[in-house]
């Protein structure tokens, strides 16, 4: 009996090991990183992606004018399979701003799926349940399923909170868990 109980204990505990994605520590990560302010669109935001001491930082200003509002970075690369997970966890130290976290299962896909994250000025750790991540395409909810968590070949950050304000976020390592 005592037997059973045992393996059904080991049976409910997760078997999957934290996965760091991306780690900021590597000084050549930020290089691999795409910035895309709302220039695209005759916006005038401004943000910047560097790595520093360890850490990336996302920069900038969002401005309104020229019907502008946003600034973002994102990362593609060769698809993972992610299903064995069920969250994204941020390592960052916040300003107060809200933000989006964007994933795309493969970068060529036009619209991305969303979740957002309000940050507190200071060191703190996010987490992000697959199931909170909507599809959603240049600002609007899409009508189709929410995120699968089977696949990932994109992720990105943007802010655009219908607002101008100056921002600052510095990212240590985004994992899946």
């Amino acid at each position: 009996m005592y037997n059973v109980f045992l393996l059904a204990a080991i049976l409910m505990m997760s078997t999957t090991q934290p996965y760091t994605l991306i780690d900021f520590a590597n000084p050549n990560e930020v290089e691999q990183w795409q910035v895309i302010n709302d220039g695209v669109m005759g916006g005038r935001s401004r943000g910047y992606f560097l790595a520093l001491d360890g850490e990336a930082v996302f920069e900038g200003t969002v401005s309104l004018e020229n019907s502008g509002g946003f600034t973002s970075v994102r990362k593609s690369f060769d698809p993972i399979t992610v299903e064995e997970y069920s969250k994204i966890v941020l390592y960052i130290e916040g300003d107060g701003s809200r933000y989006q976290f964007r994933i795309k299962p493969d970068a060529r896909q036009q619209y991305a799926y969303i979740a957002y994250f309000q940050t507190q000025v200071g060191s703190q750790v996010i987490t992000l349940p697959f199931e909170s991540f909507i599809p959603s395409f240049r600002g609007r909810k899409l009508d189709k399923p929410a995120y699968a968590g089977d696949k990932i070949g994109e992720v990105g950050i943007l802010i655009g909170n219908k607002k101008a304000q100056s921002f600052r976020l510095k990212i240590r390592k985004i994992a899946l868990q």
